[in-house]
């Protein structure tokens, strides 16, 4: 969206200034730089979403179980228990998220929206606002446009990656994503949309990226799931008109400054955190022994 704006106070002075809704400079964005047509894009829009769909079903209905033995149908477990703290609607959006994710987890087809390591959230956050609200596909579709600005702002003034910037780059990321794509479809104003990514922005800064074993799995498939959460929770909160105090553009900002100075062995490294933890070290061991194979040489000897 360099086209046009690269924050989001530039964002909503131009929806402002133009009185067109939050995804269009979105949609034009991406007919633009792809070369496509708007039918194109709505088309390509579809099958993403579907594909998050797939994943949600997918992940509550298959067999679950990754090669390390660490994600074991979580999902299907959660669906299941006869104990519950939560209500059936907050329950169904922690196992489709966690479901969708354990899907990735498990070599499954997923949208990376905005990474593989986050891929849970929205479809999680997107299935479970379409079933409550009984919206329409179009609607959750802009509301995927709007998520997509979103990361495109974050991505140019921080970061997407774990690797770069944590989990809060990842997961935090995805989150915003889902509660500004929430508020937006429930007809938010675009300062909710925005102060919904503020919120969730807040709540999610410092986390770190600690894969166990490297693989992205543990804590990361639960983490999808409380992102979810979240992201419905920073959504209620701004559609309420609870103002963040901190803009969402000084929010991203500080989402950046936090992973510039965050030490390497927190950023996907498998250095610090869970991933050092003595049982962290076994699983690592056991999975590196599991997966050695003796490669040929290049002449084949």
């Amino acid at each position: 969206m360099s086209l046009l704006f690269t924050n989001f106070h530039s964002w909503q002075a131009h929806c402002s200034s133009t009185n067109e809704p939050l995804f269009l400079p979105v949609l034009t964005y991406e007919v633009e730089q792809k070369g496509r047509t708007e039918e194109q894009i709505w088309d390509g829009l579809q099958r993403a979403y579907d594909v998050m769909r797939d994943a949600v079903h997918t992940g509550l209905t298959q067999d679950m179980t990754s090669r390390s033995g660490m994600v074991n149908n979580g999902a299907k477990k959660i669906a299941a228990s006869p104990i519950t703290v939560l209500s059936p609607e907050f329950k169904n959006l922690v196992t489709r998220a966690l479901g969708a994710k354990e899907v990735n987890s498990c070599m499954g087809r997923v949208v990376a929206a905005p990474t593989a390591g986050a891929s849970g959230i929205l479809p999680g956050v997107l299935v479970t606002l379409q079933d409550i609200h009984k919206l329409e596909d179009r609607s959750i579709l802009e509301g995927l446009l709007v998520a997509a600005g979103i990361a495109l702002i974050i991505e140019q003034n921080a970061s997407l990656a774990g690797a770069v910037g944590g989990c809060q780059a990842e997961t935090g990321s995805a989150a915003a994503m889902g509660a500004g794509a929430i508020v937006y479809c429930l007809g938010g104003s675009v300062s909710e949309v925005f102060a919904a990514v503020a919120i969730t922005i807040q709540c999610m800064l410092g986390l770190i990226c600690d894969p166990v074993a490297g693989l992205v799995e543990v804590p990361c498939v639960v983490r999808n799931a409380s992102a979810a959460a979240i992201a419905f929770s920073s959504a209620q909160i701004a559609i309420a008109g609870v103002d963040p105090v901190i803009p969402v553009d000084q929010c991203v900002a500080a989402l950046g400054e936090v992973g510039e100075s965050m030490e390497t062995r927190y950023k996907e490294t498998a250095l610090g955190g869970l991933a050092n933890t003595p049982r962290g070290r076994e699983i690592e061991k056991m999975v590196l022994v599991q997966d050695v194979q003796i490669l040929p040489d290049e002449d084949g000897e």
